[in-house]
């Protein structure tokens, strides 16, 4: 299915955006010593999702002075989404705050060389290329991040029966809203939408980040050609990364890479002080937010405030899942293919985000104590038969399953161990036992060397690494739902980088 095939419209008639005047803090009585870097003139109005979404977290996680969040809230276009909704037919707001991130795919105001760099097509016209919702508590304290398939078969208000991405196309930003609302019960707050160059020239500003594959990728129509393990990757790869639709689950692989993308963009800003350090976000804003359409009432005082309330947000804060789903390969009346939601499963996690309940794992039964995760596992691997390569594909299975991967694989002192080994310190037992149970065969060993590490050593009955199922669980057969019904996975930011 081509990312062009459906709910291709044409631009909506008097659909046009107001663009803020910006106030360089150098010119605020507020500003102190910040300087203001150049800022390119890209007028793009639409684009990716992921970069709204970072945007959003790079808003909160901030907490820069008011000089400066002044300055980022002039940087941003705005349009005026919320004006013509009625309020009688909208959501009670329930005490938090719902963001609406869209990421349209409209090429109409890219040149031909930057379409063709980015690899994105030539189509005209204006839809939404994904979409997530973006959930801050009512105690501001965490953030969840819900991704909805482009392909999701809904009633479209006004419309009928379409995918869901058709409803930026018919009505913009305002029904995309109300279709979303409708279809979740949950109430929309704010609105923010970005193009694929932002998105590329922040990954840059970035340095490249880190993704990591279970399996290789091959995409010729995105020039995207990546083997299993892990890949420092700079913007216009990572974007092919996000995009692609390449893989066995289609549009459910991409918004998994879509969050691990966005969770490897949020840890490289943190972990590189981008967004601690006054001078570094100011350059860094300069890429990330002047692609930015947000709604009106996203205005400085409102950042300002949620900056603050967010400055401490950190990486296992962050919660990402997405809808659950009951038919992958839904044939629509008019003949082509879409995907269903699992109603009562989906209205049930819409509950939970509008009451500001964390999300859990579905795979855990209720009142089950939570046990050991992997991305609170720290792990070395240890080549114990000498087979080139193994410890390495060990390596990257760890990684890709949200382990943290201490260091590169090494040889073990001898190349004869029978039987695989979990290594472990005397109060690692239950995290020794956890990941052995990944390793079929393996047996777990204490070590009083170790210390908050754990050691797999592979031996000579070594066959497979079994990752830990998370509520996804593997590809269903086609038409049919995963073994545990409308579930779907729910994990962090933590969780969603490479090892």
């Amino acid at each position: 299915m081509s990312d062009d095939s459906a709910g291709r419209h044409e631009p909506v008639e008097g659909f046009h955006r107001e663009r803020s005047q910006p106030l360089p803090p150098e010119r605020s009585p507020r500003s102190g010593r910040v300087t203001v870097p150049s800022r390119a003139a890209r007028r793009r109005r639409t684009g990716l999702l992921l970069m709204g979404v970072f945007s959003v977290l790079v808003l909160f996680a901030s907490g820069t002075s008011w000089a400066l969040t002044g300055w980022m809230s002039g940087t941003l276009n705005r349009f005026d989404v919320f004006g013509g909704l009625s309020e009688g037919d909208r959501p009670e707001s329930t005490g938090g705050l719902t963001f609406l991130v869209i990421g349209s795919d409209s090429r109409d105001a890219m040149s031909e060389e930057s379409q063709e760099e980015l690899s994105v097509g030539h189509a005209p016209g204006q839809r939404s290329d994904s979409m997530m919702l973006v959930r801050l508590n009512h105690e501001r304290d965490r953030v969840t991040v819900v991704g909805i398939p482009r392909d999701l078969w809904v009633e479209v208000p006004g419309q009928g029966p379409d995918k869901i991405n058709a409803a930026y196309g018919h009505g913009g930003p305002q029904l995309a809203v109300r279709t979303v609302e409708s279809l979740t019960d949950v109430r929309i707050d704010h609105y923010v939408e970005v193009d694929f160059q932002g998105f590329v020239d922040v990954v840059d500003a970035l340095g490249g980040i880190e993704v990591c594959l279970p399996e290789p990728i091959r995409d010729p129509k995105a020039q995207l050609d990546m083997a299993a393990g892990t890949h420092q990757v700079g913007g216009t790869e990572a974007l092919a990364f996000a995009r692609t639709r390449a893989t066995s689950r289609g549009d459910l692989d991409r918004i998994e890479r879509q969050q691990q993308v966005l969770a490897a963009m949020l840890d490289k800003a943190l972990s590189t002080e981008t967004l601690s350090d006054p001078a570094k976000l100011t350059d860094f804003v300069d890429s990330a937010l002047s692609s930015v359409t947000v709604d009106q009432g996203l205005d400085t005082r409102t950042i300002n405030d949620l900056a603050y309330q967010m400055r401490d947000l950190s990486m296992g804060s962050v919660t990402f899942t997405q809808v659950p789903l009951a038919d992958t390969e839904y044939w629509t009346p008019r003949g082509d293919v879409a995907l269903l939601w699992d109603e009562p499963a989906a209205r049930e996690l819409f509950a939970a985000i509008a009451a500001d309940e964390p999300l859990t794992d579905p795979s855990q039964e209720p009142g089950e104590e939570s046990g050991p995760r992997p991305g609170d596992i720290r792990v070395q691997v240890f080549n114990g038969i000498g087979a080139p390569g193994l410890g390495a594909q060990l390596d990257g299975a760890l990684a890709s399953a949200g382990f943290e991967v201490a260091a590169p694989a090494q040889n073990w002192s001898s190349t004869n161990v029978s039987t695989s080994q979990v290594r472990h310190g005397p109060g690692d037992r239950e995290e020794a036992e956890y990941l052995a149970g990944m390793v079929p065969g393996a047996e777990t060993v204490e070590d009083g060397t170790l210390d908050g590490e754990l050691q797999i050593v592979i031996g000579f009955n070594y066959t497979s690494f079994e990752a830990p199922r998370t509520g996804t669980e593997e590809a269903s057969p086609k038409g049919e739902p995963s073994s545990g019904e409308g579930s779907t996975a729910v994990s962090t930011a933590r969780e969603n980088i490479c090892g």
